[in-house]
């Protein structure tokens, strides 16, 4: 088999196709030769146009719908005067890529797709054209990755021994073999964006200190950047939230967005999503996602990274997408292969149908937690099986979404026929899901459930019967801690009487019933250990579902109709991932009922999912706080980590829409639904979760009359209108940025300060301290705090300093701009557990010559200043949660060399590499405990100081000061992180190789 297919890789490497055998044929207008010119690896779209929604701007248009997908650009060969201007090297790049056009090593399955009535969708290269049997076996998301290994392929940054890899994936799998991959496209969101946009601009002066082209630093590849993480819940319970939130969040952050719509215009093929516009990844399922590209005549599928972790919701549409650091992908952004080991493939088939009155949200649970359990971290897992066609394309989404939840790199979904009547709902013309279909079916990517199903090899098999699943919840502190609806009152107590930890609070018995009165709004209230205190519908993963959104809807409703009523201190809230569920919410009829129990639209963005859940009433924090009480919240997010919501609510819990409003009627998560009732009705009866929950059919016959195509058109056509506060935005044309170093939100980071040509080479680490000595489960939001900056943090102490007052503080999110305010903010999460300090919880240490306790930040401060490095010792698990680039860069900059942990989470080990910090693993069955190391030691790591001694996955000795030896695994996964590695980084990586060139 082997010898079959190395011989069909030749012959379509020696078949010579007359479409591109002249170079006359680049030039002409015609369709065919437009599709001859794109034969070879996707030429740099950066040279077709600039996209933005900068009004202010020459370069601003009025975009139509999918008019980022390159094919309505002018051919890349025969561009304006003006972007030659912005683009010297446009020449030599027409020449590199004419060449590339009549060299590729898979012209001869370079084909045409016709169209059923006459004339072509464009041409593509046909993966049935290869004869290769081992391709009809492989997994549907590894066809993805074949395809643009073959599209790509210039024997220089892929190779067609790259493509066999991929076609021999059955063998090569298992033996963690590297691959290239080029995404078609990148997806940010404004967090990430901000410090992405800096980093873009920062290496263009870098450029320019080193004498070359400062231009050359432009994405080559489209650029999203929808605006979503910034608006907060200042203001609740309102008909008036959305304006009043808005104008905060523009108050606030109007130097943050005016640099994106300055790096809109600066940098060609970015695409700016205005804020209010809606929740990144639910904007990327509804009009962002092409699932096929048609660029300048050439087909593809579409693919996506993008700097949020749950850039995997893409994957329930059939594109291939996932969370990567934004340090990897502004280097995709450059042009940049991404290295990544070609990953095993769980096979999950899905029977049955789901029982009636169960949500998405429940099936989502449950598979997390089956995932988790098998293990698929470094995975996809691709989902198939006769219970697929009971799944809503948004059901579909919903499981996507939560990937980086159960560990998988991606949750894949194959396109079939319910992704076509959603791409035709979502307004995606006619004309376009046709051609969508005709591509994936002559390429075999697309399932027909309706004939008989081929066999595929996968790595691991699971199965789940959808009849099954239950309603539950997650929680209290961790979103793969399910717990079935029925038993929640019992494991409710039980953490009440567990030690602290994932599942405990130790709060001792007599303490347990302790209730807490307080006045609100001159009235009596009372709270006690479970009560609710903040009740959100949030998060993309549930807002893009309308069954589960209108489900809440139907909830609301008929709790009003029987007299029930949501306490007035708790916060509730409701925020859209667009603007498409308010229509729909509207036209049912059930916002009005929504509102009434106190769920008024707050924005459209994250907000609580994030940390932006913004303050709770002064009157309930201080109950809280004066008696020790174990407050909840409950959302309908992805994310419940310790310190993530709330800093007052030790206890989190993920549910679906419905059930956060069912438990906001409640008023606690201390209830068993079945037995107890949620409250009493207007006629002195009992009420109970069953007497207000909504049938499936209920559900079903909303959604149907609601949720209508028009909706989607309307709703995004408008979207590149930007709002009036967005377009009165004004910014500099400047292509390089003036930084202003009084800003406390844009500051220009020290990366590149004094950088050469020369890569410095591998660093040694030598006698170093342990700044920070962890257990298991130290997460992104422990490393890198989205949430608000604490009043007595070295951050706070910083801005202070700076003139800027505590109510203009904003969160560390959206300061990530800043390098000097995300330094200080590294490690200082208020739940923070470091061993060094014996208990003691929250963001110190203690820095071991002193034997003083100090904030993080401060003492990694005094080490540095004595020139000494530091490293952190860690369990399992080791960066989990949100991809984010501060978690690698803040550590960097705090002066750690080396993390030794027991595994690490994919994004934040790939971001560490990305940063120059050196990631290494104990050896299986040993961790810092068992090897007794307290912490208080100096640590020597013997690594190799020429990088041809280092190899991907080597072992290295460590050393302590007082006598103790260990072997561990050294986390460069590849040779191209080696190659990061000597250069200090991805970052001088890339712009040593573009000076170059």
């Amino acid at each position: 088999m082997y010898k079959t297919t190395s011989s069909s890789l030749l012959r379509a490497a020696s078949f010579r196709s007359p479409l591109l055998s002249s170079r006359s044929s680049l030039t002409q207008s015609s369709s065919s030769s437009s599709s001859a010119a794109s034969a070879s690896p996707s030429p740099p779209s950066s040279l077709l146009g600039r996209r933005s929604f900068a009004t202010s701007s020459p370069a601003f248009r009025s975009l139509p719908r999918w008019s980022h997908c390159l094919h309505s650009r002018p051919s890349p060969f025969r561009l304006s005067s003006q972007t030659r201007a912005v683009s010297p090297g446009l020449d030599r790049l027409e020449r590199k890529f004419s060449s590339m056009a009549s060299e590729h090593p898979f012209k001869g399955i370079f084909t045409t797709l016709p169209k059923p009535g006459g004339g072509e969708f464009g041409k593509f290269y046909s993966l049935p054209a290869l004869n290769d049997p081992r391709i009809d076996k492989l997994p549907y998301s590894i066809r993805i990755l074949l395809e643009s290994a073959i599209r790509n392929c210039d024997n220089f940054q892929v190779t067609k021994e790259d493509v066999e890899k991929i076609i021999d994936w059955e063998k090569t799998a298992p033996k963690q073999v590297e691959i290239p991959f080029k995404p078609a496209r990148v997806l940010l969101q404004d967090f990430t964006g901000v410090p992405a946009v800096v980093d873009l601009a920062c290496m263009r002066d870098a450029m320019n200190k080193l004498g070359s082209d400062s231009n050359k630093i432009n994405p080559l590849v489209p650029v999203d950047l929808v605006i979503d993480h910034s608006v907060q819940v200042d203001v609740a319970r309102s008909e008036n939230a959305v304006q009043a939130n808005m104008e905060l969040e523009f108050q606030r952050n109007k130097e943050r967005f005016a640099f994106l719509k300055w790096g809109s215009t600066a940098f060609q093929n970015m695409l700016v999503v205005p804020p209010g516009s809606g929740i990144v990844h639910q904007v990327n399922l509804e009009y962002l996602g092409r699932v096929v590209f048609n660029t300048q005549g050439v087909l593809y599928p579409d693919s996506v990274v993008g700097t949020d972790s749950h850039t995997t919701m893409i994957d329930g549409l059939g594109v291939a997408g996932w969370g990567v650091g934004g340090i990897e992908a502004e280097a995709t952004m450059l042009g940049q292969p991404m290295s990544m080991v070609l990953p095993g493939v769980v096979g999950f088939k899905l029977s049955g149908k789901m029982r009636n009155g169960v949500t998405a949200t429940d099936l989502v649970l449950t598979v997390t937690q089956i995932l988790r359990k098998h293990g698929v971290v470094g995975k996809f897992v691709e989902f198939y099986g006769d219970g697929m066609s009971g799944l809503s394309l948004a059901d579909r989404a919903t499981i996507a979404n939560m990937s980086p939840e159960y560990g998988a790199t991606m949750g894949f979904f194959p396109v079939d026929h319910v992704t076509l009547q959603y791409l035709k709902l979502t307004g995606r013309s006619d004309e376009t899901v046709a051609m969508i279909e005709a591509y994936l079916r002559a390429n075999n990517m697309f399932v027909d459930y309706n004939e008989p199903q081929q066999d595929r090899a996968y790595s691991s098999y699971l199965e789940l019967n959808l009849d099954n699943v239950e309603p539950c919840i997650s929680g209290p502190k961790r979103p793969h801690d399910r717990v079935p609806l029925k038993e929640m009152k019992a494991d409710w107590n039980s953490c009440l009487d567990s030690k602290v930890g994932f599942k405990g609070f130790a709060i001792p018995k007599e303490a347990q019933e302790k209730v807490a009165n307080f006045s609100f709004n001159g009235k009596p209230a009372e709270i006690t250990h479970g009560s609710v205190v903040i009740a959100a519908i949030t998060s993309c993963t549930n807002t893009s579902n309308p069954s589960v959104m209108l489900g809440a809807g139907l909830v609301a409703k008929k709790a009003c109709d029987l007299g029930l009523q949501v306490k007035p201190w708790i916060k509730t809230s409701l925020a859209p991932g667009s603007g498409v569920v308010t229509k729909y919410l509207l036209k049912s009829g059930l916002q009005e009922y929504l509102n009434q129990q106190g769920f008024n639209i707050v924005g459209y963005g994250c907000t609580t999912c994030i940390g932006n859940s913004g303050e709770i009433n002064e009157s309930v924090g201080a109950a809280i706080t004066e008696n020790d009480i174990v407050a909840a919240a409950v959302l309908s997010g992805n994310r419940n980590f310790e310190g993530r919501v709330h800093p007052l609510t030790r206890a989190n819990y993920l549910a679906s829409p419905p059930l956060v409003v069912a438990y906001a009627l409640a008023g606690t998560v201390n209830i068993d639904f079945e037995t107890e009732p949620i409250g009493t009705g207007k006629n002195g009866k009992d009420v109970f979760l069953r007497d207000i929950w909504p049938t499936t059919e209920e559900i079903a016959e909303v959604v149907q009359s609601s949720v209508l195509p028009d909706m989607f058109r309307a709703t995004y056509e408008s979207i590149t209108k930007g709002n009036p506060m967005w377009n009165e935005l004004s910014v500099p044309e400047n292509t390089l940025y003036s930084w202003d170093p009084k800003s406390t939100y844009i500051h220009e980071p020290p990366y590149f300060k004094d950088m050469t040509m020369d890569p410095p080479g591998p660093h040694s680490v030598k006698d170093a301290y342990c700044l920070l000595n962890f257990g298991d489960s130290i997460t992104t939001d422990h490393i890198s705090p989205a949430g608000n900056i604490q009043k007595d943090s070295p951050a706070a102490k910083y801005l202070m300093e700076r003139g800027v007052d505590r109510k203009d503080f904003n969160s560390y999110g959206s300061r990530r701009g800043n390098d000097e305010i995300m330094a200080r903010g590294t490690f200082a999460n208020i739940r923070i557990v470091n061993k060094l300090m014996n208990g003691e919880v929250g963001p110190k240490t203690v820095h071991i010559p002193s034997g003083e306790k100090l904030s993080v930040f401060d003492a990694a401060m005094r080490y540095k200043s004595s020139g000494e490095d530091t490293i952190i010792l860690a369990g399992a698990e080791y960066g989990s949660g949100s991809s984010r680039d501060w978690a690698a860069k803040g550590p960097m900059l705090q002066g750690v060399k080396a993390v030794i942990a027991k595994s690490f989470e994919r994004i934040h080990r790939s971001n560490l590499v990305g940063m120059g910090i050196i990631p290494l693993c104990f050896k299986s069955g040993e961790d810092a405990d068992t090897l007794g190391l307290t912490g208080h030691e100096r640590y020597t790591i013997h690594l190799p100081t020429d990088i041809s001694e280092i190899r991907p996955g080597q072992d290295v000795t460590v050393t302590t000061d007082n006598g103790k030896s260990f072997s561990c695994t050294v986390r460069f996964d590849t040779e191209v992180e080696l190659a990061y590695f000597n250069h200090g980084g991805i970052l001088p990586y890339v712009i040593r190789n573009l000076s170059k060139q």
